[in-house]
């Protein structure tokens, strides 16, 4: 978390808090592992820059300022990238939100976990990063400036067809699963939606990625995009820190059907949901409806 689709709708409902609006003042906390581009590079570069395009690579955020350098964001596990006039608990910590009131815990300020401010020439809402884990990454590339992080990336989820993922597996010995997370075959695609695909294509998740035929592979593809673009519809999942720009949460996680329903009944066949450990994650199937 988040994966395409969280930072798809990132990317559709923060755009018109930056576009076009010239920054005023950066404000940053102290140098860590999260800032690729040091605090101090960043603070002097963005300051009376204006973002002129928001894309999106992958579960990267790419920021095209108007001199033609990028800022590339990546949320990691907990990053929030949000308008300063957001209301959400879950923009709250967890000691935060035990210690408030209900109505107390409607206003965020900005706290020890908001890593990068950005105020604005027109005085309105600020943009806030914010990043309890800090597994995120902030980047400021100069003009045509490569780096390994984008360049080593797969073809974008929304993009993929049965015929690369049938060419990513041949003679490939990791398990269908694994396969998927490899942002360098496939980019975007995380644990819930690995696992949310895998199921509606009817494929265990410890196939061997080489035993996947070509016809099976055109069906995991279109699963792929299917449920990318539902979600996405929904407004991604809010499962744990996920939350829109504007603070609203998604909705799709109460439309999963095998991701961390483990022990509950397959809504197919009605097998319990079996969960295993590939890869260091939890992995969530239906023992009888994939094989």
């Amino acid at each position: 978390m988040p994966e395409l689709p969280e930072v798809e709708v990132t990317r559709r409902r923060i755009a018109p808090l930056l576009l076009g609006r010239r920054i005023r003042e950066v404000e940053t906390t102290r140098d860590s592992y999260l800032f690729l581009t040091r605090p101090n590079r960043l603070r002097s570069r963005l300051t009376g820059r204006s973002v002129v395009a928001l894309l999106r690579r992958g579960k990267y955020l790419i920021c095209v300022l108007d001199e033609g350098s990028r800022l590339v964001i990546h949320l990691g596990m907990t990053g929030q990238f949000f308008s300063g006039a957001a209301t959400s608990p879950r923009l709250l910590s967890v000691t935060a939100r035990a210690s408030l009131s209900p109505a107390e815990q409607i206003d965020f300020q900005p706290d020890s976990h908001t890593h990068l401010r950005l105020a604005f020439e027109d005085e309105g809402p600020r943009v806030f990063l914010r990043d309890v884990r800090k597994f995120g990454k902030i980047l400021l590339l100069d003009p045509g400036e490569q780096h390994p992080r984008l360049e080593r990336l797969g073809i974008d989820a929304l993009e993929v067809n049965g015929e690369h993922l049938f060419r990513a597996t041949r003679k490939r010995q990791l398990v269908i699963k694994n396969l998927l997370l490899q942002q360098s075959v496939i980019t975007g695609v995380g644990n819930i939606y690995a696992d949310e695909a895998l199921f509606c294509a009817g494929l265990r998740p410890t196939r061997r990625a080489g035993r996947v035929s070509r016809a099976e592979c055109g069906v995991l593809a279109d699963a792929i995009r299917a449920i990318l673009e539902r979600s996405i519809e929904m407004g991604g999942s809010s499962i744990r820190d996920f939350v829109a720009p504007d603070g609203s949460d998604g909705s799709y996680q109460d439309e999963r059907r095998v991701y961390a329903r483990a022990g509950q009944a397959c809504d197919v066949c009605g097998t319990p949901i079996k969960k295993i450990v590939l890869g260091q994650r939890g992995t969530h199937y239906c023992p009888v409806c994939q094989r």
